[in-house]
């Protein structure tokens, strides 16, 4: 009886250990549920049916919006630091030193230096439309959809199907890796639309830099901007033409040690908050909150690496604008990034960071918030139309 006595207890207290380690269990085993479902249902949203077209078309909707809107914060932007590097924005003064100089016309000019000088982005968007015409903030508008609609085309989709499958590559093998599934995505695509677009790029920030020094005459477009940048390095031999169109990727170094990084800290930044913004949603999913997530993700990771990136992207401005044939071949980014820093100090690898900022938050929101929800009306249609 004292052994009976004995071994009671301890078997209540066995069977109540295993009562507490399987309701355990069961507890996590729901929350796993729950987690796989929610997770599915993000990756639902985004990924299921949709072809590389699809993509494509949606990418490239999303990216003409963007340019329009936001073009004259990038005007204002490849302005100030073309300025930084030397470009000179003279005979700019307004109406008062024209009236002015009129008059005093035997004398010396009264236009000061100050006047022509853009101090801000606010003075950029004064001064551009007050001299130039409110139409040149949109300067290069053809040239950014011409390169956002074949970039973003290719850029987004690419970088969606790469990070599906890394993700699914990494929950095979090893599970750990999968949150750096979006950042090395984002490289990798970003990397292949660059090299792909640039001379678009090129002309785009030709096109935005420099303003038309003839009288009267109609701004060139995407075409003779290319043409130009070519003819100094032209020849009648044709082998040497045919090397020559290399320098249409002058600058290309640049563009890709600038948007490699921004690509990987904006998607690395953009998937997880949008992820925990849709889980906070629960089972209500709808066009509304599908904008909200990705716009305040797009928003964030945007401002965030476009403040990161901003000396790497003034040495691109820079290499860009170059018109000397020989030094356009010997400049480096590194070498550019000291000669800012020489020059300019600190500040001035900061050039311009106001309205690229400015620029890039929004941007980067409205072009994934349009791309996603522009899929999610297709994926819908496909749910519709089985």
């Amino acid at each position: 009886m004292a052994g009976t006595r004995n071994t009671l207890p301890t078997r209540i207290s066995a069977a109540a250990t295993k009562r507490v380690e399987f309701d355990g269990n069961m507890e996590k085993s729901m929350v796993g549920k729950d987690d796989e479902q929610q997770d599915s249902r993000i990756k639902t949203l985004a990924d299921v049916k949709l072809g590389f077209g699809e993509r494509a078309v949606s990418a490239a909707a999303a990216s003409v919006i963007s340019a329009l809107i936001v073009n004259p914060l990038e005007v204002a932007k490849t302005r100030l630091q073309a300025q930084a590097a030397g470009v000179p924005y003279q005979n700019q003064c307004g109406p008062a030193c024209s009236e002015s100089n009129k008059m005093l016309s035997n004398l010396r000019s009264t236009c000061h230096r100050e006047h022509s000088q853009y101090k801000g982005t606010c003075d950029v968007f004064y001064k551009v439309t007050r001299q130039e015409g409110f139409s040149r903030l949109w300067r290069g508008t053809n040239a950014s959809l011409a390169l956002a609609i074949p970039t973003v085309g290719i850029y987004l989709p690419c970088y969606d199907m790469l990070r599906n499958f890394l993700e699914e590559l990494s929950e095979q093998h090893a599970s750990s890796l999968s949150p750096y599934s979006p950042l090395v995505a984002g490289s990798a695509a970003r990397m292949l639309a660059c090299i792909t677009c640039y001379p678009i790029e090129l002309a785009r920030t030709r096109m935005q830099a420099f303003t038309d020094t003839r009288a009267g005459g109609k701004p060139l477009g995407v075409w003779k901007t290319l043409l130009g940048i070519m003819s100094p390095v032209r020849s009648a031999n044709q082998f040497q033409n045919l090397q020559s169109y290399r320098v249409l990727w002058t600058g290309l170094g640049a563009q890709l040690a600038r948007d490699v990084p921004y690509s990987a800290i904006c998607w690395g930044t953009l998937e997880p908050i949008r992820r925990r913004i849709i889980s906070l949603t629960g089972d209500e999913m709808n066009a509304a909150n599908v904008v909200g997530a990705n716009f305040a993700g797009g928003l964030i990771a945007g401002t965030l690496a476009a403040a990161a990136t901003c000396p790497l992207d003034v040495a691109r401005t820079r290499r860009q604008i170059e018109k000397d044939p020989a030094r356009q071949i010997r400049m480096t980014t590194r070498h550019t990034l000291m000669e800012i820093l020489r020059d300019g100090g600190w500040k001035g690898l900061f050039t311009g960071i106001s309205p690229r900022v400015a620029r890039a938050g929004p941007s980067v929101g409205i072009v994934v918030s349009s791309y996603e929800l522009m899929k999610y009306a297709l994926y819908h249609r496909h749910l519709t139309g089985e």
